[in-house]
């Protein structure tokens, strides 16, 4: 039996995807098809002052409105990030971390998504604003079994 979309994507980025493996991070959606992206504090995505990295966000941030947009589409073609616009608000201190997104304006072939991000407090460290792009002329490719 086929796997739904939303299996597909979750073995892509939790079972496939080098660099969520590499960050220790993990792919969810909620019951209204929303991706979260989960991190545990993982000290070697620190700078320099014992933070985690702001870059380390940003892709936290930029993946959550990633899995959120390529969901939200019917079709296997594929979703490019082609703007993200991301605003750092705390200092995130040797802490998990939790992305999550939510299409504000979805079309055929372009969405607008909105993505925070929390530290275990519950305090919002990131902001972030993302345009993912729908290529359906480039479908998904097929996904080996683990």
């Amino acid at each position: 039996m086929p796997k739904s979309k939303k299996e597909k994507l979750l073995h892509l980025f939790n079972n496939v995807a080098r660099i969520a493996q590499t960050f220790g991070m993990r792919l969810s959606f909620d019951d209204q098809d929303r991706a979260t992206i989960s991190l545990p504090y993982n000290p070697d995505l620190d700078h320099g002052l014992g933070c985690t990295h702001g870059g380390a966000i940003a892709t936290l941030l930029d993946n959550a409105g990633w899995f959120t947009c390529a969901l939200a589409h019917r079709g296997d073609g594929w979703i490019a990030t082609s703007q993200l616009s991301l605003h750092l608000l705390l200092p995130a201190e040797k802490t998990d971390l939790r992305a999550r997104a939510e299409i504000i304006k979805s079309g055929k072939r372009q969405d607008v998504a909105e993505m925070r991000c929390w530290d275990a407090n519950d305090n919002l460290v990131a902001h972030a604003s993302g345009t993912f792009i729908y290529l359906e002329n480039l479908p998904f490719e097929k996904l080996k079994e683990s």
